[in-house]
């Protein structure tokens, strides 16, 4: 993402730095969805991609040529109704701080799942087309918390609305009501009017492919040789405080560098500021602060405070250092990353798991490891890694 700073928005970057693959993708979906609009069937277009192959900025894209053929009458998608729906404040900020500053977006086609479905259940009209962005996120159970009281947000969304486009990455899951089995999602899917396609070009990490094989095999629980030394700043910290000055240089030079941490440290939303200690470290968590209108990622105070998968997910950092707390240890017997799943502090990611017929062991430590994932690949030129746990810190730095 680009900072205030740095360059004025402009709406019509997205369209600009698609890839050839995004293109492409975007000219399949937006096809799909006007030739079953055309025939008056209702269809699901999905779109697959793990963190940082440019998902976000397709949807933005994909949306703008929607909202720009809504006015035109000659067009199948003239007059239509569109949403974009996330189930991510954070983002959704993003989202309608682009739709401020277009002349094609609105505010008001930006929504939360729940919003959404709440809003159109009271109008007698359907959606035409709607994109739902990280829709790993969306609820699988009732979540009166969430003001959610049906049994699953996608199909309500179905529901309601002509065709439906789904973002999805199945290494971002992070709760319990969040998760989707594959067997699950091809359920609800069915295989009638569904296409699948797949991002593949890794976008954000300026690395070599060592870096993301380290990162891809940490987050399955192995520990690989580190990598070779390159343009793109990978290191072990054995000082927490150190990484952080280090992070604070890199905000002064590069902008968009921050501090993260695995959430095994306590944090309530009861408006009192907790601390993550880490080493010699004592950092305050994230402040919630919904009122305001950039996101987490940036703002400049943030710099002062830890974030959290929640507050980091689906933005770029340039430089990201990473606390893993004690949920994630080593075993020198096995030689493999060990997940502690009862140290772990988001015990409410848990909630429903004795409701899926699964592995419940299994799922929360994939659960964990998923947001470990997002934590280590937000960085697009250095990632730094300190360990709370002393057997798996040992075993970092001995790379």
């Amino acid at each position: 993402m680009v900072r205030e700073d740095e360059k004025k928005f402009d709406i019509t970057w997205p369209v600009h730095k698609l890839s050839y693959e995004q293109k492409e993708i975007e000219r399949e979906a937006l096809d799909f969805a006007k030739s079953k609009l055309y025939k008056g069937q209702k269809a699901i277009f999905v779109i697959e991609g793990q963190a940082g192959t440019g998902k976000s900025v397709l949807v933005t894209a994909l949306f703008n040529e929607i909202q720009a053929a809504c006015k035109d009458k000659d067009s199948i998608f003239g007059g239509t109704k569109n949403y974009v729906l996330v189930n991510h404040p954070e983002m959704l900020k993003f989202y309608k701080r682009i739709a401020g500053e277009s002349s094609i977006l609105l505010k008001k086609n930006f929504e939360r799942p729940t919003s959404f479905i709440n809003k159109i259940q009271k109008s007698a009209e359907k959606a035409d087309v709607v994109i739902v962005d990280e829709s790993h996120l969306l609820l699988t159970k009732k979540d009166a918390y969430n003001h959610f009281y049906q049994e699953n947000q996608l199909q309500e969304i179905l529901k309601n609305a002509k065709i439906v486009i789904l973002i999805f990455d199945n290494k971002q899951v992070l709760k319990a009501k969040s998760y989707w089995s594959k067997q699950k999602l091809a359920a609800i899917l069915g295989e009638d009017n569904v296409k699948i396609r797949h991002l593949q070009k890794q976008f954000r990490i300026e690395a070599n492919s060592d870096v993301q094989d380290w990162i891809n095999g940490f987050c399955n629980k192995k520990i690989c040789r580190l990598p070779e030394k390159q343009k793109f700043d990978f290191r072990i910290m054995n000082d927490s405080k150190q990484m952080y000055e280090l992070i604070k240089e890199h905000e002064v030079t590069a902008g968009l560098s921050r501090l993260l941490a695995t959430y095994d440290f306590p944090y309530r939303l009861d408006g009192n500021d907790y601390f993550v200690k880490a080493g010699t470290l004592s950092l305050r968590w994230d402040r919630s602060k919904p009122q305001e209108s950039l996101a987490w990622a940036e703002r400049t105070d943030t710099i002062d405070e830890v974030g959290s998968v929640y507050t980091i997910q689906g933005f770029d950092l340039n430089y990201a250092g990473v606390i893993l707390g004690p949920s994630l240890g080593y075993d020198e017997q096995l030689s493999k990353l060990v997940v502690r799943s009862e140290l772990y502090e988001d015990q409410a990611a848990f909630n429903g798991l004795k409701h899926l017929n699964t592995n419940i062991k299994a799922v929360k430590e994939r659960l964990i490891l998923n947001a470990l994932n997002v934590l280590l690949t937000r960085a697009r030129k250095g990632l730094y890694i300190y360990a709370v746990d002393k057997n798996l810190q040992k075993k970092l730095l001995q790379g």
